[in-house]
C-alpha cells in the first residue's frame, strides 16, 4: 500500500447509478463515445482512464454512484456530449493489480482494503481504478492502479 497525493487533472466524464456487473458493458459504451468526442472536438487525451466510484459496494448487484473519466488537456472552451470537469488532488491508499479481470477485486482491491482496516486510515467514500495498460475484457494482463480516498 502507498499513501499518495492524487495529480489534479481535466477530464470528460459520465455519472452513472449502477452495479459492478454493469460497469463492463456502460464503460465500454461510454468510451466509444468518449473517444469519439475528442476526435470530433480535436481534444487531446492526457493519462489514462479513470473510473470513480462512491461507496463501492462489496457485491455486484448494489447499486452505487460511478464515473467515468478520461483526462483531457484543458480545452479553452468545450459544449460536448459530457462534463468537463476539474478534478482536485485528493489523498489516496494505493496499489496495482496486475493480471486479470477476474482477480481484480480477490488480489487487488481485497488485499488493499485488508491493509487499509488494519492501518490508522479511514476511508472517504471515493474509490479510483487507474487503467495504466488496458488490453481487453479477455486479456489475462491488465495494470490497473486502485485507490482509495482517505478522509484521514
Amino acid at each position: 500500500m502507498n499513501i499518495v497525493e492524487t495529480e489534479a487533472m481535466w477530464v470528460l466524464s459520465a455519472a452513472r447509478r449502477i452495479s459492478i456487473r454493469e460497469t463492463a458493458i456502460v464503460s465500454a459504451e461510454l468510451s466509444l463515445a468518449m473517444l469519439a468526442e475528442v476526435e470530433e472536438r480535436g481534444l487531446t487525451k492526457a493519462g489514462p482512464w479513470v473510473f470513480i466510484a462512491h461507496n463501492l459496494p462489496r457485491d455486484g448487484k448494489t447499486l452505487f454512484d460511478w464515473r467515468i473519466c478520461l483526462p483531457i488537456e484543458r480545452p479553452a472552451t468545450y459544449a460536448g456530449r459530457f462534463e468537463l470537469l476539474h478534478l482536485e488532488p485528493i489523498i489516496v491508499a494505493s496499489a496495482v493489480h496486475r493480471g486479470s479481470l477476474r482477480t481484480l477485486f480477490s488480489r487487488g482491491y481485497g488485499p488493499l482494503v485488508s491493509e487499509i482496516e488494519r492501518s490508522r486510515h479511514v476511508f472517504s467514500g471515493e474509490s479510483r481504478e487507474v487503467y495504466h495498460d488496458w488490453r481487453g475484457s479477455d486479456s489475462p494482463y491488465h495494470l490497473i492502479e486502485i485507490q482509495f480516498g482517505l478522509a484521514r
